[in-house]
Parts: C-alpha cells; structure tokens; sequence
C-alpha cells in the first residue's frame, strides 16, 4: 500500500472535535467534522488554544478534503505524497501543548511543501520519474524551520517537472487542474502547491521560483505569494534549477498567513551564503507591517512595459488596472511610467539554460542512491514527460558553466537591476506594478502564450509580491504584481494586506465545497418544465458537469427548439448548450460548465427557452436552490 493511499484511508478513521480518545473497539469511528476550508492560521490556532480542536484533528479533515477532491472529484491531483506520519505528527503536537503550550503561531498548523523541496520523512522527486522514490534522508532548510516552528508536513505537491516550466505537468505526477476551471493549468512551477492552497489541502504551502514559480500560481489560483529578496530565505536542501535565481517561499490564502509563514522561514544559514545577509534585514515580525492604512501615500507606478498590447491581453489589463484603482482608493499614489530600454536589457538576461544542467549534477552528485545523477541520465532513460523534451534537450547542451550566453546574462542582469533602481530613485516610486502573466491560464495541453513578467524580479534579485486582481468573465482568476526595493518585503507585504482589507479579493473555488458528513456535497437534481419540454438536470458541482435527459410532449404547437441561456446583463443570454434540435427531437447529454455557466447555474441565472412551431418563445428557469 502506497504511502498516499495508507494516509488517505487514515483519514477516514480520524473522529472530529476536541476528543483525543481513540474510538470504543468495534464502534464505526465518526468523520471529520470540523470545517476547515478557508480558515486562515490565526482561526485555525484560536480554535486549539480553545480547545474546539486538534492538530490531529485539522490534519484529518484536510486529509479527508484530499481524499475527496484530489484524485475524486474535480481531481485536482495536487499531491505526489501525503505524509503517512502527519497524524502521527500532529499526536505529538497535541501532547506538547498540553504540555507546556504552544511553540508559536504555526503550532499544529498542517502545511504542503512542493516536493523539490528535501524532506527527511518522504521522497523528494522533482515530479520526475527518473527520481522516484529518492529519499535524501534529511529536510531542507526551510523544511526544517517550519517543523521546528510546530507545522505538520502534510504531503509533497506536484510541480512542473524538476521546475523547468509554468503549467505544472510531470512524469511522476502528472498534470495539476486549477480548481476555478478544471480545464486549465493552475500555473507553475509551484502549481501543485498552489491548487493545494486554494482548494484548503492544507492551511498553507511551500514553493520555489526561479522565474514566476511562487507569483504565477498565485495569481492564477488567487493567493498571495512572495518572492523575496534574493538572499532572504535558503535555497539549501531545494532541488536546483539555477542557483543565480533560485529562491524558496510560502503561498498563502491571506496576507496574514504569507507574513506568518516568512517569520518561520526566512534568515541566514551557514549552507547558503547568498543568505549572509539575510539576518540585518529580517524585522521581528512580518506582522508588524501589516495595516490597514499601509498604502497610505506608497508611490507605485504602473510599469506600461510589462502590460500586453494585444487585444486578447486586454481581460487581464483592465483586472490589473481595476485593482490599482483599489489601490489608489486606499490611499496610494498610482502613476503610468515606462522605462526606456529595459524590454532588450530582460531578454536573455535568464541564467537557467546555463546553470541547470550542471547545478542538478552537482545537487545529485553527494547522495549515491540517487537514481540518476545527471539530466543527461534522464535524457538517456526516457523518464521524463513528453512536455519536457524540447526544453531539457536544449538545457542539457551547453558543454561549460561559462559561454558567450551566460556572460551576456550575467551583464543584463546587472544592467536590469541599476536600470530599475535608477528609474524608482528618479520617480520616487516605492513599487512597481504590472500582471505576473499577460494572459489567463491557458487550457490543458496548451502553451501558455501572451508571456510572462516573472523575469524582471528574478533578473533584479528585487522582491516582488503577487496578489488577487480579480476573475475574468468566466471565472479565472487574475493576479497583480508589486515589485519593490532589495529588502522591502515588510513595505511590500503592509501594501498587499492594506489592499486585501479594503478589496476582499479571495474567493474559494467552487469545485471543492465543504463536505458534508465527510464527503462531497450530493449530486443536485432540478427538473424544469418549460412548455411541452420537460428536462431533468443533474448537476456535480464538484465536477461542474452536468446530465440532463429531455423528454418532450405531444400538443397542437409542439416544440421544434430548446437550450439552456445564461442571463447576462439582463433577462436574456447566449445559449449554453442545447436540449432540442431544429427539428423537435431531444438531445440528452452531459456538459462541462465553464466558471461563469457553473455560476449562473447555482444562482439561478441559467434559463431553459423553447421555441415552438407556431414561433412561440416559451420560457423556464432553472431553479436550484442553491
């Protein structure tokens, strides 16, 4: 039995509340039954300190939202691991604050980690076949603060494969679903944690970005998450992609929780010394920032380079715009600014091709039970997803660390960096502002075109925050992006929060509900009568599939047409699928309703029209209750 299933079927054997006794022998134990889907860590650790609940308890419910949603359901597949010793884990963190207290704010909080990052516990993969089962036998760095600050480690997360890309496929894991529109990519590399985050798998989540991999699943799966300054946090025990811009950070529903996960993982150590600088910058708190007048009097300027100028850009720009106003509305000053030069210095100015193959050698080259040692191997055995072979094949010819590519980037980089400087300094500026990605999150399969800002932060060594925009009409989510100066996070963070109480821009993905006795809420059946048409629906909101089988009756002015609308702006809309064909005959079926159909489907906005063969329009909505 797999570590994942033997965590799962656990899950289902865990008895909710306060009590800490095992079930009487015999007796059918009870589900999980306490709430857990959106709850912040503040919310989660009030509820133990209280005694409403325990670790083992938060643990079991996640793990139940796990079993239910992530290979059922919507089948998010978020998870490579689940711990199989998180409940043992949190045991003994019950027994410890019973004891002598909590140890801090993260005490018992269950946490997703992106497995790139070591874990002693659990194998550290990649997302690659070719590393599967690979026990490093030690945590990371980051790994260790969070266990050491009370977190449970509830199971490694999917991830573009060994982090080389932004829509989260891999051989060993597959491809990641993002819960607002199951048929899109969730971002990446960090997608897994990302789609874990937003569906409440866990009360928060770890990831890694060389380039966007923290702020594009962010943006696209509505949280917030940092990147920070390069050197704030360590890199040591993460699987390398480039050591230049490699850097580890949280993912997070709230603004609150991002600060409360920086406080447990960022600071100096002796194994990377990019961090030595580390503890002169860390403040006491993150928290101290965090006010809801923060944006008071902040200079951003909206950096027209990083904005699409085409018009399938143009969803994305009015979100990101419409999200400044909030800003300025908060109090910030907000002006349009283009920096002269800095599209060509950005361009090329990427260090991964360079480094990757030689930092995963010389990453894999102590442990010798590593399955492979070098991305040749990989190349060589085929374990690899199909998705990757054109951008591993590329990364794996370079012949030397040192060539004409990667001294130019090493010069744009610097040059990028006191061109950005040199234009806040010149503006006054406290921040820049701009979309992590120009578009929405591509379709499964699908590239993710209209490019991506991820390269200015990464490039600058700058910190950058990303954080919900909004949805687009069909429901994807959105997220905007503020890059500030080298150890500005506190200033960075004050501003994402000030925004966050004034807008209130998170929002819980439909897909993943809160269960009901433990399980996924039941399949919604609506039948609607509309003239001689007669259909009955049966809607998984899990899913957002619906069935529906039509039966029609005979009369003197029979129906010729019928199709389910959706009212827009007012009673009418566009048809979402038919029921009828042209000629009165039914056509039963299934349909996978996007974001705003799902929507107008549990509000009630979604309508059944028949014409009949006289041209009477006859009309029917559909009500659910819901």
């Amino acid at each position: 039995m797999t570590r994942w299933l033997s965590a799962i079927l656990a899950a289902g054997a865990i008895a909710a509340g306060p009590a800490q006794r095992p079930p009487a022998r015999g007796a059918a134990p009870p589900r999980p039954t306490y709430d857990v889907i959106e709850k912040t860590i503040p919310e989660l650790q009030d509820a133990m300190a209280r005694g409403e609940v325990t670790s083992r308890d938060l643990v079991a419910a996640y793990l139940a939202r796990i079993a239910a949603y992530d290979h059922s359901g919507p089948a998010l597949n978020a998870f490579i691991t689940v711990n199989a010793r998180a409940l043992d884990a949190a045991d003994a963190l019950d027994r410890e604050r019973a004891a002598s207290g909590a140890r801090g704010p993260l005490h018992g909080i269950p946490i997703a980690v992106k497995d790139n990052f070591e874990t002693a516990d659990m194998p550290t993969t990649g997302g690659s076949m070719a590393l599967a089962g690979f026990m490093p036998g030690r945590d990371a760095f980051q790994v260790e603060k969070l266990r050491g600050a009370g977190a449970v480690i509830i199971g490694k997360t999917n991830l573009h494969e060994l982090a080389a890309g932004i829509t989260s496929i891999s051989s060993l894991g597959g491809q990641t679903r993002n819960p607002y529109d199951l048929a899109r990519n969730p971002g990446g590399s960090s997608g897994g944690t990302g789609a874990a985050v937003a569906a409440s798998f866990a009360a928060g989540g770890m990831g890694s970005d060389t380039c966007g991999s923290i702020r594009i699943p962010s943006a696209n799966n509505n949280l917030v998450g940092l990147r920070g300054t390069l050197g704030l946090s360590s890199r040591r025990g993460i699987i390398p992609l480039s050591h230049t811009q490699d850097i580890g950070g949280p993912l997070a529903r709230t603004v609150t929780d991002l600060a409360i996960m920086l406080d447990a993982t960022v600071g100096p150590d002796d194994g990377d010394p990019t961090t030595s600088q580390a503890k002169a910058h860390v403040p006491r708190s993150y928290r101290d920032a965090l006010k809801a007048d923060a944006l008071k009097d902040v200079r951003i300027g909206a950096l027209k380079n990083l904005f699409g100028a085409a018009a399938e850009d143009n969803d994305v720009n009015a979100l990101v715009r419409k999200a400044l106003d909030a800003m300025k509305a908060a109090g910030a000053q907000v002006e349009e600014v283009t920096i002269p030069g800095l599209d060509d210095l950005l361009r090329g100015s990427s260090l991964i091709n360079a480094e990757f193959k030689f930092d995963l050698s010389d990453y894999l080259a102590p442990f010798a039970n590593a399955p492979v040692h070098s991305l040749g191997e990989i190349l060589d055995r085929g374990e690899y997803d199909k998705a990757l072979e054109t951008i591993f094949r590329a990364r794996n010819r370079p012949d030397s660390r040192e060539s004409d590519e990667a001294r130019r980037a090493r010069i744009k980089r610097a040059a990028v960096r006191d061109l950005v400087l040199a234009a806040m300094e010149e503006l006054k500026l406290d921040a820049l502002a701009y979309p992590p990605l120009a578009r929405k999150a591509a379709i499964l399969g699908e590239a993710q075109s209209g490019g991506t800002n991820c390269q200015l932060s990464a490039s600058s060594g700058l910190p950058a925050i990303s954080m919900p925009a909004g949805f687009t009409d069909d429901g994807v989510p959105v997220g905007i992006e503020l890059l500030g100066r080298e150890w500005s996070e506190p200033r960075l963070l004050g501003a994402a929060y000030a925004y966050e109480q004034a807008t209130h821009p998170r929002r819980p993905p439909s897909t993943t509900p809160a269960l009901v006795d433990g399980k996924p809420p039941a399949l919604r059946t609506v039948v609607v009568a509309a003239g001689s048409v007669r259909t009955t629906f049966v809607f998984d909101v899990t899913t957002r599939r619906v069935k529906y089988d039509v039966m029609t009756m005979a009369g003197a002015d029979s129906a010729i047409a019928a199709a389910v609308h959706r009212a827009t702006e007012g009673p009418n809309g566009a048809v979402v699928f038919r029921l009828l064909d042209g000629m009165g005959k039914p056509i039963p079926g299934d349909a996978t309703l996007g974001g705003a159909d799902a929507a107008a489907f549990e509000s009630g906005k979604l309508y059944v029209e028949v014409i009949t063969k006289s041209g009477a329009h006859q009309r029917a909505k559909i009500e659910t209750g819901g």
